[in-house]
């Protein structure tokens, strides 16, 4: 298993994933309030595992310049399909991850990265690679899955699904585990929240600057 079998899983998934309901419709505005509020109309937002690109076409509007990038080119398309029937100047898509991006395609103010961290492989590494891509005082802001505080089931049962096709890649880690890999990579962490609506979704919302 590999970042091209990871790619192909969300390829055979997109239609799917475009079509589910987001289940905590709720939190998810809470984050996107808390996210725009962040933002400035001059900045360069960079998001990170956008999906069929939701979030973009709700938080491209309120920025200069957006690109949204995802692994999976079929989950691109669907974003494209979006934005053509609801164009957005300064909005752009891209099939990539985090470490294909060259540093010349910065600076960038903020990245964004959401339900991203747990699906990536070295997670020291493109934290760095993040770290690199920021402007100087730039924000990393994330909402992730941390799979350590879940059910342990899951954590018994995510390889053997890995294993047969029916799972990506999923990292291992508890929230403050989190923090500490964050902090490491270069950043202060000036907020970590809970915006679930429904109980605790073990998905902290973290803001960390660039130092």
């Amino acid at each position: 298993m590999n970042t091209a079998s990871d790619a192909r899983f969300w390829d055979r998934s997109s239609r799917k994933y475009g079509a589910g309901k987001i289940a905590d419709q709720a939190g998810y505005e809470q984050t996107l309030d808390r996210t725009r509020a962040l933002l400035q109309p001059d900045d360069r937002v960079l998001e990170l595992g956008c999906g069929t690109g939701t979030t973009a076409l709700r938080l491209a509007g309120s920025v200069q310049a957006y690109l949204a990038t995802d692994i999976s080119s079929e989950m691109i398309a669907i974003a494209e399909g979006k934005r053509a029937a609801d164009p957005i100047a300064g909005l752009s898509f891209r099939v990539t991850t985090a470490e294909g991006l060259a540093l010349s395609d910065g600076p960038y103010n903020a990245v964004l990265g959401f339900n991203y961290l747990h699906l990536v492989r070295d997670l020291p590494g493109t934290l760095r690679h993040i770290h690199a891509l920021l402007a100087p005082g730039g924000l990393f802001i994330s909402k992730t899955p941390c799979v350590g505080e879940m059910n342990p089931l899951i954590r018994l049962v995510l390889p053997l699904m890995r294993a047969v096709g029916l799972a990506p890649y999923a990292g291992v880690f508890r929230a403050a585990e989190l923090s500490q890999i964050i902090s490491a990579a270069g950043f202060s962490i000036l907020a970590s929240e809970n915006h679930a609506t429904k109980g605790n979704d073990n998905r902290p919302y973290i803001v960390a600057r660039k130092q």
